[in-house]
């Protein structure tokens, strides 16, 4: 059997996105089922890959929304999709500056990867940390869910318009063992769907993250349930553009999509007036979409750039402003990348967004 029968599952044709969960999440053959995928040796960067003080600022906004929510007793976070466990160990780090936070926090890692669960147990050896792979155990405080990087990796489905009539995009496994893309009528219950959010309904091209948007709807039943919110940082516009987004890569450069399966990356970027307009559809808030560079700055980075830079020698600090340049430079990461934040609460004066 060729690798891409493998992926195919017995299937000559599976949707886009039930194929690149296959590519991705397959046990065996699986991209993040069997290699590393982080860092200089791996495929991508991430941005707690490229400076702790990303991970940093992210702890004391956590310790910031603590306050603002009254500084409960319990408190609960839950980091989606924690890659090689970077982030977590530096929040740990962090949040044991904070005393009173610390006590009353739960910290809870959502990982679907076997192979990244157990990188993540070698990476954090902290008994505040706690792996789940549901969220019913969470009962008691409010809660807050962050993701860097989380809603771009989940595959998303693709359709095209033609006369009023939505086509749903498949790949299928040819007589050559090669796929090809082709279109089929879509279910009445996804064109139900796609024509009542009005992000998509007058699109030619769309994509439609239908499994992304379960993976929300659980988070958005614990957050009105216990109080809280849904932090999100990721790639991702504002307007649609009617083409796909969908990439791959493989060793820190774009690779054809039908190469290298189960060997290189394959995202999407995220549509974040999609996701403003779903969640006020469920009745949570929703903060002005920023982008990186605005949150991060607003949160205080530079200041603390400049504190550390102090006691640096001028080497370290050249990597250090280099590594700034990337967070929060408009032609790499600080305008591409985008920040969301939803929630419910009474108050709203959450930092980052003002």
């Amino acid at each position: 059997m060729t690798l891409n029968k493998s992926f195919f599952k017995k299937k000559n044709f599976l949707q886009v996105d039930k194929f690149i969960e296959n590519v991705l999440f397959d046990k065996k053959f699986g991209y993040y089922s069997t290699k590393l995928p982080f860092g200089k040796r791996g495929d991508f960067l991430t941005a707690p890959g490229i400076s702790n003080l990303f991970s940093e600022i992210i702890g004391i906004w956590l310790v910031s929304t603590w306050i603002t929510f009254g500084k409960p007793t319990r408190f609960n976070i839950v980091e989606l999709g924690p890659g090689d466990g970077s982030l977590a160990k530096v929040l740990i780090k962090t949040f044991k500056k904070f005393p009173q936070f610390n006590k009353a926090l739960k910290i809870f890692l959502y990982e679907k990867s076997i192979y990244l669960k157990k990188l993540q147990k070698k990476n954090i050896k902290s008994k505040k940390v706690k792996w789940i792979h549901n969220f019913k155990d969470i009962r008691k405080g409010p809660i807050i869910f962050f993701g860097n990087e989380f809603f771009d990796a989940i595959p998303i489905k693709q359709f095209s318009r033609k006369k009023n009539s939505l086509y749903e995009k498949y790949f299928v496994l040819n007589k050559n063992d090669k796929v090809i893309e082709a279109y089929k009528k879509a279910s009445f219950k996804d064109g139900i769907e796609i024509n009542n959010l009005n992000t998509l309904k007058n699109l030619k091209f769309i994509e439609f993250p239908k499994l992304g948007l379960n993976e929300l709807n659980k988070m958005i039943q614990k957050v009105i349930k216990l109080s809280g919110g849904i932090l999100l940082i990721d790639y991702g516009y504002l307007k649609p553009k009617n083409i796909s987004s969908i990439q791959s890569v493989l060793k820190h450069k774009k690779n054809n999509l039908f190469n290298n399966l189960g060997k290189a990356d394959i995202t999407s970027l995220v549509n974040f007036s999609l996701l403003e307009e779903y969640f006020k559809k469920k009745n949570l808030k929703v903060k002005k979409i920023v982008s990186q560079k605005f949150f991060l700055e607003r949160m205080g980075i530079i200041a603390r750039a400049n504190i550390l830079s102090k006691k640096m020698s001028f080497n370290e600090q050249s990597n250090l402003y280099l590594r700034m340049k990337r967070l929060l430079d408009k032609k790499l990461m600080g305008e591409l990348f985008k920040v969301i934040f939803t929630y419910k609460h009474k108050k709203n004066n959450f930092e980052g967004f003002r």
